[in-house]
């Protein structure tokens, strides 16, 4: 697929079975699909490639997730990957990326694109308010939909309306881009489970994504083995159910981080290579746990993850509770100066992590996006002879939730809770 723009010859290669759903104009454009199905790539360099096109001078796009800050992990990122893909070197000249406010501008064509959130009253009120410098609103992209109540996208449809006379070549559409959870989710119902001339649907899944690596098919079998119903959604793309979750006393929201605040602190990590490391930060007030940041990497050894936490500055004081079956690496973390120590394993620990964890109010925020994911799909196994739940969770991506189970180390240790100082700063166990 190939554009000009100032005599520049643009080339990408796309999966060939988004095709179709690149080059329909009906109104709502949905893209169901398993993890790594690459619907959200496609999105984004789709976008990119008619925002800068001349043929498409007027269009303007706003990019909206449930929790605004969302974005900048998301479609934020997606659209500055394929400026930096189709454009490569020269981007910057043909492109203005802003970061704060997030906002992107084609300097062929005069097109922007702008980042939302449909978090409050607040947040909705100022997407109702959106104006663009040349010309109109035409395109929304909502990332992650199932995040989103049916009000919210009516709220957003309303907004594609108007004369578009002085391009023909514009159109209004919205585009839906998720996982299918829930068979019980209204955007079924809504887009289907009828038949419209309004309405194209698109389904794809890993299997189908010619640019996925090995050992992303490799877990992703792995999956289909010990967590059937989840394969079912994030391998298959299929409507899932919703039976089963073990947490659901949490809440995504963006809150304060400063240490300052929090009775305590400390660090928690899962090890993993070719699953997830997580490491996590984590804050505890008045009993309630907040989840303040995520580091969560693929096929990093530990001193490379060691010079990522490096970087991002995550404290060394505060305990860093690990798995205990780790100790070679525990050394190495504590080598580099980190207070890591290993959790106490008892008979039922996790059960016992598990049950505390159901009982705390769980805040997490909207930067930590592969907890936020894992958190949504963590199920009790399945007993496929009786269709019951049992009392064991599914032993698959589970490496941020077992994050959060070490952070609990302190809280589940009675009289070990360390004391504010009296200078308000915290201190380490």
């Amino acid at each position: 697929m190939a554009t000009m723009n100032r005599q520049m010859i643009v080339k990408v290669q796309f999966n060939r079975h988004f095709q179709p759903y690149n080059t329909t104009k009906k109104r709502y454009r949905l893209a169901k699909g398993s993890a790594g199905s690459g619907k959200s790539v496609d999105t984004a360099q789709d976008y990119i490639i008619k925002l800068g096109d001349p043929k498409y001078q007027g269009a303007n796009l706003l990019c909206v997730r449930k929790v605004a800050e969302s974005n900048k992990d998301s479609t934020y990122a997606e659209l500055k990957s394929a400026i930096y893909k189709i454009y490569g070197g020269n981007y910057h000249r043909y492109w203005i990326i802003k970061s704060s406010p997030m906002m992107l501008e084609s300097k062929i064509t005069g097109n922007q694109v702008i980042f939302r959130g449909m978090k409050d009253d607040g947040q909705r009120e100022k997407v109702k308010s959106i104006t663009f410098d040349r010309g109109k609103l035409t395109w929304i992209w909502v990332e992650e939909a199932t995040e989103l109540y049916e009000a919210d996208v009516d709220i957003l449809d309303d907004r594609l309306r108007g004369n578009l006379d002085f391009n023909a070549n514009l159109y209004y559409q919205m585009t839906f881009t998720f996982n299918p959870v829930s068979a019980t989710h209204w955007l079924k119902a809504k887009y289907f489970d009828i038949d419209s001339p309004d309405i194209y649907t698109h389904q794809s899944t890993y299997l189908q994504n010619r640019f996925i690596d090995e050992a992303y098919h490799r877990r992703m079998m792995m999956r289909k083995e010990r967590d059937p119903d989840g394969y079912r959604v994030y391998g298959l793309g299929e409507w899932g159910e919703t039976g089963g979750t073990i947490l659901n006393n949490y809440v995504v929201e963006n809150f304060n981080r400063d240490p300052g605040r929090f009775d305590y602190m400390v660090n928690a990590q899962d090890f993993g290579f070719n699953h997830a490391n997580a490491i996590g930060e984590v804050g505890f007030k008045d009993g309630e746990l907040f989840l303040c940041r995520e580091i969560y990497e693929f096929e990093k050894d530990t001193s490379e993850l060691i010079a990522i936490a490096n970087q991002q500055k995550i404290n060394k004081k505060l305990v860093m509770w690990c798995d205990s079956a780790e100790p070679d690496r525990i050394k190495m973390w504590r080598k580099a100066g980190y207070n890591a120590l290993a959790v106490v394993k008892e008979p039922n620990s996790v059960a016992a992590q598990i049950d505390y964890l159901k009982q705390t109010r769980i805040h997490i925020h909207p930067s930590c996006v592969n907890t936020i994911k894992e958190i949504q799909q963590w199920k009790w196994r399945k007993d496929e002879k009786s269709n019951t739940y049992t009392d064991e969770p599914v032993n698959f991506f589970d490496d941020a939730m077992a994050m959060l189970r070490y952070s609990i180390e302190m809280e589940r240790r009675k009289g070990e809770q360390p004391k504010k100082r009296r200078s308000g700063r915290k201190t380490s166990f």
